[in-house]
């Protein structure tokens, strides 16, 4: 962490905030809390505050990963107790929250991982009293066991159970559950999605053989969310639309993306954004331990692992998670789509805070909310990293820094 005055003001820059670019705008921060953001001539400068010129830069809000596998050579899956390891390197990539994300695994073992996450939690809490050292773990996200063996991705299809209330009601602490991926074509599907969303945990469909008409189902009653569209789910076809046609047909069902240009082509990206908008898509990383690490051999859920510089497969060849940082899906989603940076933003971070119910507190550049915040410059590089007011990560920014 760079130590710098919780009393900062940035000026001289613009301001991404929900899907809007605000030119000459000005950020003050006092007490890890933003003070106000908006246009430089709305707001005095006081003489405590240390000031950063931003000229040339963005201000965003920070980014929000809601499928984050692991990273830095640490799998969530076998090494739960490694959370905040990762959590402390993720400023790098503008990331300032995140779900952490753990695929399919044998029923009795989610215990022990729930509580590793809950602790995670917990010692990032203790040490806020005196500074935020990482990104914030907002919960866990369970991509399974409740899936469809027939769409098994990088999963172990034999570790896949059925979704009835006994099987739910072992995943505990289910309070540190903020997202469940699942089939809710599975016998017993749907009731579990109901089952779920009443106990405060969204329920999404994913690795799923869902018919239009089985998805369009599950959206009116409550799910509102499809964990990385197109991949592992039935193609979209002019007959049979399947699962991505209700998710591109219907509103206000918001679904994930992978985009790091292998498991989606960018054409389909581009395809999606035009039907769906910034309000509707979120970039997730599906990141895994090799996120950040040389090409080589690694693990996810227990499961060898061959990564190259692009991408990461199961010796058979499937793909299992990516390598992909979220400030690079920031990147790659305007050249794939033709967005503006605003709206790629929007999907990195407003729009994941919504689909998890905090929008009133994160994703947004408003007076009142914690100074999570990114900086990019004019190549959408990360520059710089504040979360609740500390300086996580800043490459050379010294000679930009002033007293008022």
């Amino acid at each position: 962490m760079v130590e710098h005055p919780r009393s900062l003001a940035i000026h001289n820059i613009d301001l991404l905030e929900d899907g809007r670019q605000i030119k000459d705008g000005l950020i003050v921060i006092e007490q890890g809390v933003i003070r106000f953001a908006g246009q430089r001539s709305e707001c005095a400068l006081e003489e405590h505050h240390v000031t950063l010129d931003g000229k040339g830069w963005f201000a965003a809000p920070g980014f929000i990963d809601l499928q984050l596998n692991g990273a830095y050579g640490v799998d969530f899956s076998s090494d739960p107790g490694r959370i905040n390891e990762v959590a402390a390197r993720l400023p790098e990539s503008g990331v300032t929250a995140f779900l952490a994300t753990m695929i399919t695994s044998p029923l009795d073992e989610y215990p022990d991982k729930l509580r590793a996450v809950m602790a995670a939690q917990a010692e990032a809490a203790e040490a806020t009293t005196v500074h935020n050292p990482a990104a914030r773990v907002l919960g866990a996200h369970l991509e399974g066991p409740f899936l469809n063996p027939e769409m098994p991705g990088a999963h172990q299809p034999e570790l896949f159970i059925q979704p009835i209330v006994e099987n739910l009601q072992k995943l505990n602490p289910l309070e540190v559950v903020r997202l469940m991926t699942l089939a809710v074509e599975m016998p017993g599907g749907m009731e579990a999605a109901s089952w779920l969303q009443a106990r405060g945990v969204i329920a999404a469909i994913g690795h799923s053989n869902a018919t239009a008409e089985q998805g369009l189902q599950a959206f009116s009653e409550g799910v509102g969310y499809v964990t990385h569209l197109f991949n592992a789910m039935l193609p979209l076809h002019h007959r049979q639309p399947g699962l991505v046609g209700a998710t591109l047909g219907s509103n206000p069902v918001r679904c994930g993306l992978i985009v790091d240009g292998i498991h989606l082509h960018p054409l389909v990206v581009k395809l999606v954004y035009q039907c769906l908008g910034a309000g509707r898509l979120t970039l997730v990383t599906d990141a895994m331990a090799a996120m950040g690490m040389p090409p080589g051999d690694y693990q996810i859920g227990g499961q060898a692992v061959r990564v190259t510089s692009s991408d990461a497969r199961l010796q058979d060849g499937r793909l299992a998670g990516s390598v992909l940082r979220m400030d690079q899906a920031v990147r790659n989603m305007v050249a794939f789509s033709g967005c503006s940076l605003a709206e790629a933003v929007r999907m990195a971070a407003t729009t994941p805070a919504e689909v998890l119910g905090i929008d009133d507190r994160f994703g947004h550049l408003k007076s009142g909310y914690p100074a999570d915040i990114v900086l990019l410059d004019g190549s959408m590089q990360v520059q710089a990293t504040i979360i609740g007011g500390n300086v996580l990560f800043a490459r050379e920014w010294e000679n930009k820094l002033t007293t008022c």
